[in-house]
């Protein structure tokens, strides 16, 4: 979903760093081989999740939604050298392939790969996170924001995608659309939160950058 103009988009995109080759790979495979290849981040918000996490230079990355690994590698380019990644997916399916990649990045030893229930999985994390993407079931991202803050110390940030929803937030909403309702719900939360402080972006579907404080 783009919300500029496509000369606009297309300009921003030619004059940001390029692409890595091993993550063009990674989206040439997956728009090949998976079902829903757009949910894959992309060349641009790729690079601004890469920016993001080289700035923060965090310790501990969670990623709620692997998908086939792509936003994961991107995050860790920033990643501290002795640092981890743990990243959860639901689809057990793409485990192979995440790690496939993953493990030929140069951060294979460094990121950890979870299949379940994210709601199931974070608490049996033990890790103070510093930097958190969260980009899985919209209608539990109120949840998984409600399981985490509590332990997250000052300064953490929390990437949040697809909080656009593509327009579907500014338009009305149907009584059955439970993923609209539950974004709309969330962006409100992160707004309005006295442990936070919130900017949303017009990237692609929408990122928020959320910095506890």
């Amino acid at each position: 979903m783009h919300f500029l103009p496509e000369n606009i988009d297309e300009y921003a995109v030619n004059n940001s760093q390029a692409e890595p080759k091993l993550l063009q790979q990674l989206t040439l495979e997956t728009w090949q081989k998976v079902l829903a290849p757009r949910m894959l981040s992309g060349h641009y918000q790729g690079r601004v999740l890469s920016m993001i996490s080289k700035l923060i230079n965090p310790k501990t990355i969670l990623e709620i939604g692997t998908y086939t690994g792509y936003s994961a590698l991107c995050l860790a380019e920033g990643m501290q050298q002795d640092g981890q990644l743990h990243t959860i997916d639901i689809n057990e399916e793409l485990h192979d392939l995440q790690r496939r990649y993953f493990d030929v990045s140069g951060f294979g030893e460094q990121i950890i790969q979870y299949t379940g229930n994210a709601l199931e999985v974070i608490p049996s994390i033990k890790a103070d996170f510093d930097l958190i993407f969260m980009d899985a079931d919209k209608i539990n991202y109120p949840n998984y924001l409600d399981l985490l803050l509590p332990n997250l110390k000052t300064g953490s940030v929390i990437l949040s995608d697809n909080v656009l929803w593509s327009g579907k937030v500014v338009e009305a909403v149907s009584p059955y659309d439970k993923d609209t309702k539950a974004i709309i719900h969330y962006n409100t939360l992160l707004n309005t939160h006295p442990k936070l402080e919130t900017v949303l972006l017009p990237i692609r579907d929408g990122l928020t950058i959320s910095r506890v404080i």
